[in-house]
């Protein structure tokens, strides 16, 4: 979907950063900034800041940074796409398509409404079985036998579904409403419509999605019906083979520990929780797919997937490794830990310990490993027989890998246990040699001259010495925080920035036709404006500058005032004044305008002069 980028740029001019990063950290007021504990990795001292003028947040201990847009995806793993959606849901903006028709896109804010719905359905059940875990004991008590805390329980949303065959009548007066079904919450009976409440009588896991939305529910019984454990069915919010149970409560400490470990079941996930390793997940009663494993890359370059040691075990295993192959890009790892069959990861924990169990992990078994040892599973390598049989399951699998250093790799491996050659190999299984196809020339982004003339602006350039760079870049450096600034400069100011040399002039006659066509707008619409402009690195570079200071600075920074904004403009001035004075002297004494000319130079110089001798008189008072 191509969103146009005018409308991205006019979501983020609407968009207050320090709003929606403040619903997910704590921020608190520091000089033109805000503070808060990053949430990206751990920390006591804050190093996280938001800036309201540039619309831009910056982590000066991990280095994040970006605007809204940005903030949604790293903190919520959304890509663009889903990011712009849900930022310009908030700020009640239509989200342009034009593949659609108008009644596609009624169909699909319908549709939005409906699921919004229906969460708000599931969210009033689990708050409700939230109550009755605290009314009963026998709830409390297997909680309690399997270890779980109180702290626990109330992070992950644990809760009780009594017995009896509709005590969600009591939470939904209008029992019969269509969305207790749809949401999957009632059973219908087709023969005689009568109606009956899915969960009775287990302990409730609600499962949310990455925004922390109930979408579905997870129970496991308390007596002996069966199944043992019982999922939502697929709604229009649910599908489990795309969602993840504990995914919305370990982001922040995948993002910590560096890795995300996939387990089994929820209470695999809850009791890893509670003894360490909150970086747990689970699927949903189903094999780990494809959109698992993309959604898990979203968070983490690092994978584990633990499973029971036994054949069912390595039967998932399996289907884990195909749904991983497509992704195993050679930034990525993924690795595989089979425990003991005896032993699910809660057991083995508490039999060996915190350190026993991170050992194992990271011990687990790499991907390149695992899918050497499942093609030459139950094959004879000792024959050729064997060997022709792992080459045939072999080949299915290493198609599936993303060109790279990893593939390339596993080939060799591959072809040394064959005992064949790579081409060989290669030629078996019906593919080209990797690299064997001629390169594309790389195209110029741009066109295929480089930039080499003037792109904005107009009038003659203007020289600037070596001596001035660093006010140009100065006052480059407010504007672009915050373009409204442009308003306040005079209109020889306009003129003389505009008309100095690439790339510096050409970055203010830019700033200028942005400022009329669009008004003021902050440094995140700016930079999204900024891409494929010849002048991007400088505009980067010179906002960089504020991310490079150490915390207290940085707040400073922020508070550069009105007069040293005019020194350094009439630092700019002078220097183009005695370049002025420079080219006069030279002309001929004969020339009628030579005098008037070095005349109007040497007052403007001097009425510059001392407008700087008071600006720096001003800046030696001291305050009050």
């Amino acid at each position: 979907m191509a969103i146009p980028q005018n409308f991205i740029q006019d979501l983020l001019s609407r968009a207050d950063i320090v709003e929606i990063v403040g619903r997910h950290v704590q921020l608190k007021k520091g000089g033109a900034n805000y503070l808060g504990l990053c949430p990206f990795h751990g920390e006591k001292t804050p190093s996280f800041t938001v800036s309201p003028s540039k619309q831009f947040y910056h982590c000066f201990g991990c280095g994040k940074h970006g605007n809204a847009i940005g903030f949604l995806m790293d903190y919520a793993s959304m890509n663009f796409v889903e990011a712009v959606k849900d930022l310009a849901g908030q700020y009640a903006m239509q989200v342009p398509d034009d593949e659609r028709s108008p009644e596609d896109r009624a169909r699909a804010a319908q549709q939005r409404e409906r699921q919004q719905t229906l969460t708000d359905v599931l969210e009033k059940a689990g708050a409700a079985w939230r109550k009755h875990l605290r009314q009963s004991p026998r709830a409390i008590g297997y909680f309690k036998a399997r270890g779980v805390s109180g702290e626990i329980a109330k992070q992950f949303g644990l809760g009780y579904a009594p017995e009896g065959w509709r005590t969600l009548a009591g939470v939904f007066p209008n029992y019969d409403d269509p969305l207790l079904a749809e949401s999957g919450l009632v059973i219908v009976n087709e023969e005689d419509d009568k109606r009956y409440d899915r969960f009775r009588d287990r302990v409730m896991f609600p499962i949310r999605n990455v925004k922390g939305e109930c979408i579905g529910f997870g129970g496991r019984v308390l007596g002996d019906d069966k199944p043992k454990y019982l999922n939502s069915p697929e709604t229009p919010v649910f599908s489990k083979g795309r969602e993840l149970y504990g995914l919305f409560e370990a982001r922040s400490a995948i993002h910590e520990q560096g890795f995300v470990l996939v387990t089994e079941g929820y209470m695999d996930v809850v009791a890893l929780a509670q003894l360490g390793f909150p970086n747990a997940v689970a699927t949903l009663g189903t094999a780990c797919t494809p959109d698992h494993v993309q959604k898990l890359f979203r968070f983490t370059d690092h994978v584990v997937f633990s499973f029971d040691g036994d054949a069912a075990g390595r039967r998932a295993a399996r289907k884990a490794l195909d749904g991983a192959l497509p992704y195993a890009t050679d930034v990525r790892t993924v690795k595989f830990l089979f425990l003991p069959p005896e032993h699910d990861p809660d057991s083995y924990i508490r039999e060996h310990g915190q350190e026993a169990f991170a050992r194992f992990v990271r011990q687990a078994v790499p991907l390149s490993t695992f899918l050497v040892e499942a093609s030459a599973e139950d094959c004879d390598l000792a024959t050729a027989e064997g060997r022709s049989q792992m080459v045939s399951k072999a080949g299915p699998l290493w198609k599936q890998l993303p060109d790279g250093a990893l593939k390339r790799q596993l080939l060799g491996e591959l072809a040394d246990r064959a005992q064949l050659g790579s081409h060989e190999l290669l030629e078996i299984w019906g593919v080209a040699a990797p690299g064997s196809a001629r390169p594309r020339s790389r195209e110029r982004r741009g066109g295929e001259a480089p930039y080499g003339k003037r792109a904005y602006g107009a009038g003659r350039r203007q020289a600037i010495k070596p001596k001035a760079v660093a006010f140009a870049e100065q006052v480059a450096r407010i504007a672009l925080r915050n373009s409204a600034v442009w308003h306040a400069l005079s209109n020889d100011d306009h003129h003389l920035l505009c008309e100095l040399q690439p790339p510096h002039g050409d970055l203010f006659s830019w700033l200028d036709t942005r400022f009329h066509e669009h008004g003021g707008e902050p440094w995140a619409v700016l930079q999204l404006a900024l891409e494929g402009q010849p002048f991007v690195e400088l505009a980067n570079r010179l906002v960089d500058l504020d991310n490079m200071q150490p915390i207290g600075r940085a707040i400073d920074v922020e508070d550069f005032g009105e007069p040293e904004l005019q020194r350094a403009l009439i630092e700019i001035h002078l220097d183009a004044l005695n370049e002025e004075q420079q080219r006069i002297v030279q002309l001929p004494s004969t020339d009628p305008s030579r005098t008037e000319r070095l005349y109007e130079v040497i007052r403007r110089t001097q009425e510059l002069t001392q407008r700087r001798q008071a600006l720096l008189q001003m800046s030696r008072t001291p305050a009050g």
